[in-house]
């Protein structure tokens, strides 16, 4: 039987892995969990076999950095993510990444829609990909203070353990 890593074109022969994380605007969650991502998966065996980039499905934060907020709440946990840009996800990202990893119901919605054919099951909810919560979601923080922003960063760190176990399993 064919693992979805296989499936995707990840094995020992195939690397480095690449994924991508999704929000709405590419200025809150999804850099945050690009960074607490980036930093685990360089701390752990797989540094070097792994490609982070994120993204947003929508194009208002384009070339913009991430939001005060976020950026404060990861360095909080010593994680960098002032240099990292917006962008928006284009069709191209599900042929250029293995897996794209959602923040919600509705960006997954969004995602899949861009999706070329055969490749929308690329597309998933991060918390449930990393085996945190069966159909969880990370909720955008974006009209909230700084515990809403701490709130989403420790549900981030979770999920960070979680796709490093779940990759660390099928490589």
């Amino acid at each position: 039987m064919t693992s979805p890593a296989q499936k995707h074109g990840w094995s020992r022969m195939a690397e480095p892995l690449r994924l991508l994380v999704i929000c709405l605007g590419n200025i809150c969650r999804s850099p945050m969990a690009e960074g607490v991502l980036r930093a685990r998966i360089e701390d752990s065996p797989l540094a070097g076999r792994v490609e982070l980039d994120s993204a947003g499905t929508g194009d208002w934060h384009v070339d913009c950095c991430p939001d005060a907020r976020a950026i404060a709440s990861a360095a909080g946990h010593g994680i960098d993510i002032s240099g990292l840009r917006g962008r928006q996800l284009t069709r191209e990202d599900f042929n250029r990444f293995d897996w794209l990893l959602c923040a919600d119901r509705s960006n997954l919605a969004n995602a899949r829609a861009l999706a070329p054919p055969g490749t929308r099951d690329k597309a998933a909810l991060l918390l449930e990909w990393a085996g945190v919560e069966r159909g969880g979601e990370i909720p955008d923080p974006y009209t909230g203070g700084p515990e809403q922003f701490e709130y989403v960063w420790r549900l981030l760190d979770r999920a960070a353990d979680g796709v490093v176990a779940r990759l660390q399993r099928e490589s």
